[in-house]
């Protein structure tokens, strides 16, 4: 007697088809589960998070205010006046009394009176400082070639502070000739020149002293 399976036309179960087609479907549904699944899990993108560091700016802070300006320079005090002192005449001693009249009888008794005391000698006048014209002829002002060029001529005032020993201390040009090649050669020559220094009371001060210096092409 055949079976009912035979019968109909369809085939025996089998278990190993049925165990592979549960296990193709398992597969399929765990791959599913892949696909709707998220990509990286949440605690990769927190940690991707962690790693943003927020840098917040500072304004520097403003510049210091600039220095306060200097102080005005003192004004210059000007040069002392130069007062020459005129050397008053000598006082004339007094005249000689007349000599009494005496008898001559009695000449021979009385003595003659002494004599009267010369007159004291005058205080020594304040001399002023000058230039010493032997050193300046020894070492004369060098004419600048550029003035020579240009027929540069002119006379240089210079004020020269006239130490006790004679030696120029400072030289200062009084009065410009106009040029200032020229002024520059009377200043360097005048350093090497040397000068009568200035008295009071018989000793040696120190003074100013006004020196004119020529500078004449024809001299050359």
């Amino acid at each position: 007697m055949a079976s009912s399976n035979e019968s109909t036309g369809q085939a025996p179960f089998s278990w190993g088809r049925t165990s592979a087609l549960a296990v193709a479907i398992a597969l399929h549904s765990f791959a599913f589960l892949l696909l709707v699944a998220p990509m990286a899990p949440p605690k990769s993108q927190e940690k991707e998070k962690e790693k943003i560091v927020q840098v917040d700016f500072i304004e520097p802070p403003p510049p210091p205010p600039p220095p306060p300006p200097p102080p005005p320079e003192p004004p210059k005090a000007p040069p002392p006046k130069i007062i020459q002192q005129v050397k008053p005449p000598p006082t004339p001693p007094p005249p000689a009394p007349p000599p009494p009249a005496v008898d001559e009888a009695s000449t021979n008794a009385i003595p003659a009176p002494p004599p009267a005391p010369p007159a004291p000698p005058a205080p020594p006048a304040d001399i002023a400082p000058s230039e010493n014209l032997s050193y300046r002829q020894r070492n004369p002002p060098k004419y600048p070639p550029q003035a020579v060029r240009q027929r540069h001529e002119g006379t240089v005032v210079l004020l020269v502070l006239v130490g006790v020993d004679g030696s120029p201390k400072d030289i200062k040009v009084d009065q410009s000739s106009g040029f200032r090649e020229l002024d520059r050669a009377a200043e360097d020559a005048a350093r090497n020149w040397r000068f009568n220094p200035g008295k009071r009371g018989g000793q040696a001060v120190e003074g100013y002293a006004r020196v004119p210096v020529t500078f004449n092409l024809n001299q050359l």
